[in-house]
């Protein structure tokens, strides 16, 4: 690899005091952050890479069932134990009166949900599903792929006026712009809610209430960053509509990898165990401390960049108590949203011209002058993304 600086020697500092060291990207190369792949914390994991290592034999795990006794019979008891120990450290919902429904990661637990909260007369016309702009880009796709007759997607959930069934997907904190979110579709039909809590963990946002929903949805990928795992569990009041979700896995997947909620069940346990043993909140071991101060310098660092560049504006957030840390905090979203200043009409056009790949504003339904940026790839890909930001220069 070729290094590349600001200066061709040197560092670069920023007025807010920090410093972004050396890239190891060529000048010719893409940096791709696009792209929500969570490997930031991959170092930490390296660390206790010894106590996360599970065994699994041949003749291990080759039954499709994981409990029986359990509503959703393919999760293991392992599994299961682990995710409610994990609220129970985090305190971020509340997990009792309520059904635990294992998916293959929260992808296929949004079809599910839809599947599940739609109306099951045949007779009737699709149920609409809403979510207010800017809204996760992948939504839309995932609603109409199925070209399902039970459910259609409708776009923006504060537009929406038709007095008819609708489900609106809440997604808090906010992917793309890490803003909290609450209910906004004003109908005279009462609708149904799937809150998408993807990124409510404490490296990412003040763990301010502990939620109690009727549909909550959490995943692994963000929560400690292993995406490839494929996990992701949604705890809901209701035990028909569960029935239902489970019912939609069954005939998508028959279940779900009882190797890879093996795996997820030892790293809850590593993180969890961190926080009965070890006490000093500046522990190393202590995955969700550590974690938040990595999300924290990356943002001081990205912050002093766009202040250099003076081509984007940043979304501000409130400093809130957090019930988890005890201290009043910050969000560091895992994604930064950008939107351009005067001159510039595509965020994402832009910034492809300095070899920087993003997601366009079109993509989350508003105007093209935003773009979304990964705060959350690889250590190199964030140095060079920062140096090539302060680098922008207007159009």
């Amino acid at each position: 690899m070729v290094v590349s600086t600001i200066n061709g020697t040197s560092p670069l500092s920023h007025s807010n005091g920090t410093t972004i060291p050396l890239s190891t990207f060529s000048r010719n190369s893409f940096v791709n952050v696009e792209k929500g792949d969570p490997v930031a914390f991959r170092p930490y994991w390296e660390k206790v890479r010894d106590e996360c290592t599970v065994e699994i034999k041949g003749d291990e795990w080759m039954s499709y069932l994981g409990d029986t006794n359990n509503l959703c019979w393919y999760m293991v008891p392992q599994m299961r134990d682990a995710i409610l120990r994990l609220h129970n450290v985090v305190g971020n919902a509340v997990t009792k009166d309520k059904f635990l429904v294992l998916g293959t990661g929260s992808s296929q637990l949004f079809q599910a949900l839809l599947y599940a909260l739609s109306p099951s007369e045949s007779s009737h016309r699709p149920i609409n599903v809403v979510a207010a702009a800017p809204y996760y880009s992948e939504y839309k796709d995932a609603t109409d792929i199925l070209q399902s007759r039970l459910f259609q997607w409708t776009g923006d959930a504060a537009l929406y006026d038709k007095d008819e069934p609708y489900i609106e997907v809440v997604t808090s904190p906010n992917n793309p712009d890490g803003t909290l979110r609450v209910p906004v579709v004003n109908s005279g039909v009462e609708g149904k809610i799937i809150y998408d809590l993807a990124y409510y963990w404490p490296q990412y946002t003040p763990i301010t209430d502990q939620l109690d929903h009727d549909v909550m949805v959490f995943t692994f990928s963000k929560c400690t960053g292993h995406a490839g795992s494929r996990i992701g569990w949604a705890f809901v009041k209701d035990i028909e509509v569960a029935k239902k979700m489970i019912r939609f896995v069954q005939l998508n997947s028959i279940g779900v990898s009882r190797e890879s909620q093996i795996r997820a069940a030892k790293m809850i346990g590593v993180i969890c165990d961190g926080y009965k043993i070890l006490k000093s909140i500046e522990s190393d071991h202590l995955f969700f401390d550590y974690s938040k101060r990595l999300m924290k310098e990356r943002w001081e660092k990205f912050k002093g960049a766009i202040e250099k560049s003076k081509v984007f504006t940043l979304t501000k957030y409130p400093t809130s108590y957090c019930h988890f840390n005890k201290d009043l905090s910050e969000q560091y979203p895992a994604f930064a949203w950008l939107k351009c200043l005067e001159g510039i009409k595509d965020g994402e056009s832009y910034l492809e011209k300095l070899k920087i790949r993003t997601r366009g504003g079109g993509r989350f339904g508003v105007d093209a002058k935003y773009v979304r940026v990964s705060m959350i790839g690889t250590e190199d890909e964030f140095i060079e993304l920062c140096t090539r930001l302060s680098n922008a220069k207007r159009e």
